[in-house]
């Protein structure tokens, strides 16, 4: 059975590991997000920040999938429904549901709303599947975990260029 730790330490350990991804000591760690059925990995350089959801305000007249604007530390971020974007059921909004605020780096206040964070997954304890075709520019190679769970990874600067996810409009 697995170790249970408390909220407060898995954050501190996830912290203290994203921090050290970016100084370069996990090169090959990407972080793992459900949202819907599907299993996403995340490089850790464009990951940017995980947070709790926070209170969403509605933005009239746009797409069903553009979960609306989030305050985040006096920050606004347009916020997308990862799963309801790629045409699947919408995310539930409970106390696992997180929102990754992934634009920043690259120019956007962006943020996905995902079902939940699965923790750091090394890319080395991952097998590459041959011939799985991805029909989008972001989304990347697909790997299989040991008890068989296929992961796909999301190529943050395509989606963030992607001209579907820019227009929000309806």
């Amino acid at each position: 059975m697995a170790k249970r730790i408390s909220l407060r330490e898995f954050q501190a350990s996830l912290s203290q590991r994203l921090t050290s991804a970016h100084r370069g000591e996990a090169r090959r760690a990407l972080l793992g997000v459900a949202s819907g059925s599907d299993y996403w990995l995340l490089d850790l350089t464009d990951s940017g920040e995980v947070v709790p959801m926070p209170p969403l305000t509605s933005v009239p007249l746009t797409k069903p999938w553009f979960a609306g604007i989030a305050n985040v530390r006096g920050t606004l971020y347009s916020v997308v429904d990862f799963s309801a974007f790629r045409g699947h059921e919408a995310t539930r909004r409970n106390a696992n549901a997180r929102l990754l605020l992934v634009g920043a780096r690259h120019g956007s206040n962006s943020a996905l709303l995902v079902d939940r964070t699965l923790g750091l997954r090394s890319v080395d304890d991952l097998d590459l599947v041959q011939g799985e075709g991805n029909l989008t520019a972001w989304a990347g190679d697909v790997r299989q975990d040991n008890q068989g769970r296929k992961w796909t990874v999301l190529k943050l600067r395509d989606l963030l260029a992607d001209p579907s996810f820019l227009d929000v409009g309806s």
